[in-house]
């Protein structure tokens, strides 16, 4: 005969069991938005923790790809072709993230569109805060995704992924508490174009920490330096010469209009004449305040985040490479 005390310990397990399953299908409701990015049925290559938030907010973490969980194709991080510019923040019903290779960057975190993902210094990790709004979250579109989404997690410690409510109210997608973005000049997958840009932007690494920086160059407090972006760049410093610029409406690295890429070897005619207030690229170049390389020059080298400390803001027509 079974005893009182065994029957009421199996009922308890039963209910327990029975909880823990109804728990579990409401969370997968909610995470696939009433199957508008789909993939109600299917299961995941494995199985990781169901919460990836700092604010509260349940999300599904699924291991693998979107591919792999069979998310619809146009959807989530598919839903901006290859090829195509990051022009604003969207929030995405899934995000993927995976640990792979861009450029000279490896490791690092790409989305599933294969699009590198950047942090920013002067966001902050603990507590998670992005201070990027407004003009620099188009320049630099945040990494967003729907109350109740899902994030795939390809290569990435399920521990390292929360989510933040930025000052709009949407929600970021965190990697080591570093909120994370795509960068809006990167137009192919595999593209490093943010990497460095206002020596405040770097490609993150699938614990967070800058990619393509020697863990000895971080800074103590792991907010990076601003030196490249507070320093006007000098006409004596040696540097390599530079083949290709990107060029900003205003400072700071940000646009009110489109920005302006401009490379090739020697004279280079900008689109837009007289429009830049900053510039991005990676060695040295002379920059002219007139068409085919005349009028006033300055030679500059690297990143200069306000053209304005060098006297040449709304100045540039040309750039001379080489």
């Amino acid at each position: 005969m079974t005893s009182t005390a065994s029957t009421t310990g199996k009922y308890r397990r039963n209910t327990a069991l029975f909880a823990s399953f109804a728990a579990a299908g409401a969370l997968l409701l909610s995470a696939c938005g009433g199957g508008d990015d789909g993939n109600s049925g299917a299961q995941s290559p494995g199985s990781v923790s169901s919460s990836a938030s700092s604010d509260s907010m349940e999300l599904s973490l699924k291991s693998g790809t979107a591919q792999q969980n069979s998310a619809p194709k146009m959807t989530g991080d598919w839903a901006n072709a290859p090829g195509k510019p990051a022009a604003k923040p969207v929030q995405r019903k899934w995000v993927q993230l995976s640990a792979s290779r861009a450029g000279a960057l490896d490791p690092v975190v790409v989305n599933g569109s294969g699009f590198t993902l950047y942090r920013f210094d002067k966001d902050t990790a603990s507590p998670s805060k992005s201070n990027c709004n407004d003009a620099c979250a188009t320049t630099w579109p945040p990494v967003l995704v729907n109350p109740g989404g899902k994030i795939f997690v390809d290569g990435v410690d399920p521990s390292q992924v929360g989510v933040i409510t930025r000052d709009d109210g949407t929600h970021q997608v965190t990697v080591g508490g570093w909120p994370v973005y795509r960068f809006s000049k990167d137009t192919k997958p595999g593209q490093t174009n943010g990497q460095g840009v206002g020596g405040t932007w770097f490609g993150v690494q699938p614990d967070g920490q800058k990619s393509g920086v020697p863990a000895g160059q971080e800074d103590q407090d792991g907010t990076g330096s601003d030196q490249a972006q507070d320093e006007p760049a000098s006409d004596e410093a040696a540097r390599a010469p530079a083949t290709s610029a990107i060029l900003f409406d205003d400072a700071n690295f940000s646009d009110s209009g489109p920005a302006q890429g401009v490379a090739g070897k020697g004279c280079q005619n900008v689109a837009r004449p007289k429009v830049t207030s900053s510039i991005s690229l990676s060695g040295s170049a002379k920059i002219w305040s007139g068409r085919g390389c005349t009028g006033e020059s300055k030679t500059v080298n690297g990143d200069v985040a306000d053209l304005a400390t060098i006297g040449f803001n709304n100045k540039i027509s040309s750039v001379k490479f080489g």
